[in-house]
C-alpha cells in the first residue's frame, strides 16, 4: 500500500504527543540539559591524569574507570570514541595507556591487555614504540594538537619503554609562544589552534622537561618563558578547573603538570577536582561535561517550528528567554579572546563563544519573544558577532575569523547555513538589514562555490562512522536546505543551488523511507529526521516525505524508542551522540509536517 498523507497522519499525531511527554520529562528546572554518550578516551586520559596527581587519594575513581574500559572493550580488543563506535588508533592506544595503572592499584588485567595489544599488532605491524609514533603522526599530518598529548601519555605510561631517547621522536610543542599576544597563532598560521592553549603549554613544558637540549638555542629561550607560560596557564584556567569543560584536554594538562614537577601547582588541584567531579556512577566520563546551551535552544527550534502550538507557555517562554540572554557573553573572553556578543554550548565557566551556538541562541530568542518584547540589543550584538568572525570566502566559521589552516577557523557549510536562518529571522526586525543582507549574500555566494558536484554540502562538526570518508553529507545537506527555503530566495536568485540540493536528498533516501549520513548508508533517526524537515520546508516531494515520515515511526517504534547514534564530532574528531538529538530532530520534522 502506498503511504499517503491520510494513511499516517492519526499515527503521526499520536506520535507528537509522545514526542512531547519525552521531551519535557527530560526538562531540568525549565532547560534541558541533555546527556553526551561516555567516552573511552575520556575515561581513560581522566584515570590516568588523576592517576599520576595523586593515586592513593582516588584509587577508587582509577579502579572504576578500569572497570568500565574492562566491560566496553570492543570484541577485536580495540576502543571507539563512543561504546558504539568502531575502534581507532588513538583511543586504544589512550586505553592502553591507561592500563599499565593495573598492576600498580593491584588488579589483573592482563587478559584485557592481551586483547589490546593483539589489535594494535594486527593494525600498526607491531608494538615498537618508533613504529606506533609513526602511525601517530601519520594519522594527524600537521596538525600537533591532539597526537602529540596522546604520544607524551603513551610514554608517561611507560608503553613506549625507558629509553629517554623516545621523546626526541615526539615534537615539542613551543609552550614560549602562550605568552605571545593573542593574535600571534594567526599571524604565524601555527600547527596548533590557540584553543588548545592548555595542552600547548603543559604537554610542551613536560616534553621540555624530559628532553630540553643543551645545543638547542631554543633552549635558553624557554627556560626564561617557563615561568610566564605557567602562569598563563593559571590565567585561563576557569574557576572549575575543566579547560573548555573537556575531560581529556583537562587530563592532558594534569598528567604533564604532575610529571613535570609541578603537581603542587594550582592548575593541578583545580584540574584534579574537575576530572573527579566529571565522573558517572558507571566509572565512566563524557567527551565534555553537556551542552545544555546548544541543547535548549534545539528544543526551543524544534517546538516553536509550528507557530500555532503552544507547548510552552508564557512563563516557560519568558523563563527560557531570561536562560539564553544570561548566557550571552558582554565581555571579552579570558581565554579565546572572543569578542562580547556570542553565546557558547553551555552555561558552565569552561565553555567558549561559538558560531553555531550563538546561531541557535538568536534563531531561538526571536521565536520565544513577543513582537512586543524583542530583545533587539542583544539581537544586534549577536549578529554582528557573527558578522565579525565571517571570513573572507563568505562562510562562517567556528570560533574565530581564520587564516585557512586548521577545521577551527575554516567556514563551514552546516555553520553557515545556521547562521543564515537566524539572521533571517531578525532581518524585519532590526534598523541593521542592510547589513544582515549584505552578510546573507556573501554566505549564500560561499554555499554556492562549496555545493559539492553531486549537490550536496559536507559538514565540519557532524558526520557518520559508516561512510566513506566519515562524512554526514545528508546532515550537511539539510540543513542547507533548510536554510535556503527559509531565506527568500525571490530575493536572492538561489534556486538552482536549492533544487541540486533537495535532488541530493531525495537520491540518498533508502528504500524504506530512510536516511543514512549518504547514500546507500544505514539509517540513523537523527539523519532521518533532518531529511524529512529538509524536504517539507520545500514545500513538494509528498511521496517522498510521507514515506520518511514512515520511517521515522519504525524507526522509533512508533515513539517508544529514541536512541541516539553517534553523528556529533568533538574536537579533533572525536565521535559522541547526545540523547537529546534523536528526540529534538524527529520533534522539529512532526512540527513541520502537521503545520
Amino acid at each position: 500500500m502506498t503511504v499517503t498523507r491520510a494513511n499516517i497522519q492519526k499515527d503521526v499525531k499520536a506520535f507528537q504527543l509522545k514526542l512531547i511527554s519525552r521531551l519535557f520529562a527530560e526538562r531540568k528546572d525549565g532547560t534541558w540539559e541533555g546527556q553526551l554518550s561516555s567516552s573511552a578516551l575520556s575515561t581513560a586520559v581522566g584515570i590516568f591524569a588523576l592517576a599520576q596527581f595523586d593515586q592513593d587519594r582516588f584509587i577508587m575513581e582509577i579502579k572504576s574507570g578500569l572497570n568500565w574500559l574492562v566491560r566496553n572493550i570492543n570484541e577485536d580488543g580495540s576502543y571507539g570514541d563512543t561504546p558504539d563506535s568502531p575502534g581507532n588508533i588513538s583511543t586504544t592506544l589512550l586505553a592502553w595507556a591507561a592500563f599499565s595503572l593495573s598492576a600498580k592499584t593491584g588488579r589483573n588485567d592482563k587478559e584485557t591487555i592481551a586483547k589490546i595489544e593483539k589489535w594494535l599488532v594486527q593494525q600498526a605491524g607491531s608494538l615498537d614504540a618508533n613504529n606506533l609514533i609513526d602511525k601517530v603522526l601519520d594519522f594527524y599530518g600537521e596538525d600537533h594538537t591532539f597526537s602529540v598529548p596522546i604520544l607524551t601519555m603513551c610514554k608517561l605510561a611507560g608503553c613506549f619503554g625507558d629509553d629517554p631517547k623516545v621523546w626526541k621522536r615526539i615534537p615539542q610543542l613551543p609552550f614560549e609562544l602562550s605568552v605571545m599576544p593573542p593574535n600571534f597563532f594567526k599571524k604565524l598560521k601555527l600547527d596548533v589552534v590557540s584553543y588548545a592553549l592548555p595542552a600547548l603549554i603543559a604537554i610542551g613544558i613536560v616534553r621540555f622537561k624530559h628532553q630540553a637540549s643543551a645545543i638547542n638555542p631554543l633552549t635558553s629561550l624557554r627556560k626564561v618563558f617557563l615561568n610566564k607560560a605557567i602562569k598563563k596557564l593559571e590565567s585561563i584556567q576557569p574557576d572549575n578547573g575543566g579547560f573548555l569543560e573537556a575531560s581529556p584536554l583537562t587530563g592532558f594538562v594534569l598528567m604533564s603538570l604532575c610529571n613535570s614537577g609541578l603537581e603542587d601547582n594550582c592548575v593541578a588541584l583545580r584540574s584534579a577536582m574537575f576530572l573527579k567531579n566529571s565522573i558517572r556512577k558507571d566509572g565512566s566520563l563524557p567527551i565534555d561535561t553537556h551542552l545544555h546551551t546548544w541543547v535548549t535552544t534545539l528544543v526551543i527550534n524544534a517546538l516553536t517550528e509550528d507557530d500555532q502550538a503552544n507547548w510552552l507557555d508564557k512563563h516557560g517562554k519568558r523563563d527560557l528567554m531570561t536562560f539564553l540572554l544570561k548566557q550571552q557573553h558582554v565581555e571579552i573572553h579570558p581565554y579565546t579572546n572572543a569578542q562580547p556578543g556570542g553565546w557558547a554550548w553551555s552555561p558552565l565557566a569552561g565553555a567558549v563563544p561559538d558560531a553555531d551556538d550563538t546561531a541557535g541562541a538568536l534563531l531561538a530568542l526571536r521565536r520565544l519573544a513577543p513582537k512586543y518584547d524583542v530583545p533587539k540589543d542583544n539581537a544586534i550584538a549577536g549578529i554582528r558577532w557573527l558578522i565579525g568572525l565571517q571570513n573572507n570566502d563568505g562562510g562562517i566559521p567556528t570560533f574565530c575569523h581564520g587564516w585557512g589552516k586548521l577545521p577551527f577557523d575554516k567556514s563551514c557549510p552546516d555553520i553557515t547555513a545556521h547562521a543564515i536562518r537566524s539572521f533571517v529571522e531578525w532581518e524585519n526586525d532590526l534598523e541593521i538589514k542592510g547589513e544582515i543582507r549584505d552578510s546573507i549574500l556573501k554566505m549564500l555566494e560561499y554555499l554556492k562555490k562549496n555545493q559539492r558536484g553531486n549537490g550536496s554540502w559536507n559538514p565540519l562538526w557532524f558526520g557518520n562512522q559508516n561512510t566513506k570518508g566519515q562524512r554526514n553529507l545528508t546532515y550537511g545537506t539539510a540543513q542547507v536546505v533548510i536554510a535556503l527555503n527559509e531565506c527568500g530566495l525571490s530575493d536572492y536568485d538561489f534556486k538552482d543551488l536549492l533544487e541540486k540540493g533537495e535532488a541530493w536528498l531525495l537520491d540518498a533516501q533508502n528504500e524504506d523511507g530512510s536516511w543514512g549520513g549518504d547514500k546507500g548508508c544505514n539509517p540513523s533517526i537523527e539523519e532521518t529526521a533532518l531529511a524529512v524537515s529538509a524536504l517539507i520546508s520545500s514545500g513538494r516531494h509528498e511521496e517522498k516525505i510521507e514515506k520518511g515520515m514512515q520511517a521515522l515511526l519504525n524507526l522509533t517504534d512508533y515513539g517508544a524508542e529514541f536512541p541516539s547514534s553517534p553523528i556529533g564530532l568533538y574536537f579533533a574528531s572525536l565521535w559522541y551522540d547526545e540523547k537529546m538529538y534523536p528526540l529534538v530532530y524527529t520533534m522539529a520534522a512532526v512540527e513541520k509536517y502537521l503545520k
